[in-house]
């Protein structure tokens, strides 16, 4: 009902674009396009930009036209600590198990340096990477969401060996494999293209410096669903989706609030509607948490200074 102010957020709530601020803007671009086959994608006229950031210097990638990463050249940032809060990754979701598997077999060719580790999570199977400038990314596919088992709202994960070699002898289509063994970029992108998997921002897990004061910003107030929780991190999601945010202290136990550093720049989560806009910008006033808001967009900073940005999707 209009006019009400819900404690959660709505079931259709879903993650958009992560912005991150680079130094090297070609390479990063090459990796996330050449080795993760995203594709460029017009910047838009409505993208907000960082105080002294240029168009000329901020590259969109995406499946389809759908961005999923932005990248902005910022030079004169420094790189992050390891055990500063900010970004843990970016985690990309496939449609279907061959986009994936293409994705996986792209980075084998082109980067396998940057591959750190898979894992089989009961809900979804997932391959880890690092970009050549230190920031997380997950490749993953869900199972079916029957396939899925919760303890009362707790949904169960785990983190089960799952061989990559396996997983591309199962899924990598013939086609995608023939297009890989070549260095023609026209080739490259004619598989891409073949292997049709849409992709969206599935998930975005952060470093902050303490589990519990995370619950009580991205559950108590932001209005996310705790869905699960181990030693040193938290997950939550909206309309039961196994997680759309985690944050762990598995490296930043104690951390206080972030400097300026390369890395994350923007944490995006869209909404279904006005009302659902309007319901979060009541729970954030009560919060006393100070907000950005032009009328169609809330931007706000977590406890750590992690950016974040919400708007509705009407």
């Amino acid at each position: 009902m209009q006019g009400v102010v819900q404690d959660r957020l709505a079931d259709d709530t879903r993650m958009d674009a992560v912005t991150l601020h680079v130094r090297d803007l070609d390479l990063m671009t090459r990796y996330y396009r050449d080795a993760l086959t995203l594709t460029e994608l017009a910047v838009p006229d409505g993208l907000e930009l960082p105080a002294g950031a240029l168009r000329a210097e901020t590259t969109v990638l995406g499946r389809g036209a759908t961005p999923l990463v932005v990248l902005h050249r910022t030079r004169d940032l420094p790189a992050p600590g390891r055990g500063e809060a900010g970004l843990f990754h970016t985690a990309v979701l496939f449609d279907h198990e061959p986009g994936l598997a293409h994705a996986l077999a792209s980075v084998a060719t082109t980067a396998p340096s940057t591959f750190i580790g898979s894992a089989d999570h009961l809900v979804s199977q997932a391959f880890y990477f690092t970009d050549p400038e230190g920031n997380g990314v997950e490749l993953y596919a869900d199972r079916p969401r029957d396939a899925w088992a919760w303890d009362g709202e707790h949904v169960r994960m785990d983190t089960v060996f799952l061989d990559p070699n396996a997983f591309l002898g199962d899924h990598l289509t013939d086609a995608a494999r023939d297009a890989l063994a070549t260095t023609d970029p026209d080739a490259r992108a004619a598989a891409t293209s073949a292997a049709g998997a849409g992709a969206v921002v599935g998930h975005v897990h952060l470093q902050v410096g303490d589990v519990r004061a995370a619950r009580g910003f991205y559950v108590d107030t932001l209005g996310f669903a705790e869905t699960a929780s181990v030693p040193g991190a938290l997950f939550v999601s909206a309309g039961g989706y196994h997680h759309h945010m985690a944050m762990n202290t598995w490296n930043s136990r104690g951390a206080g609030p972030r400097a300026s550093t390369l890395g994350l720049g923007t944490v995006a989560i869209t909404v279904p509607g006005a009302d659902d806009l309007g319901s979060l910008r009541e729970r954030l006033a009560r919060a006393g948490v100070a907000v950005r808001d032009d009328g169609a967009v809330l931007r706000f900073d977590d406890p750590w200074r992690n950016a974040v940005e919400v708007r509705s999707a009407a």
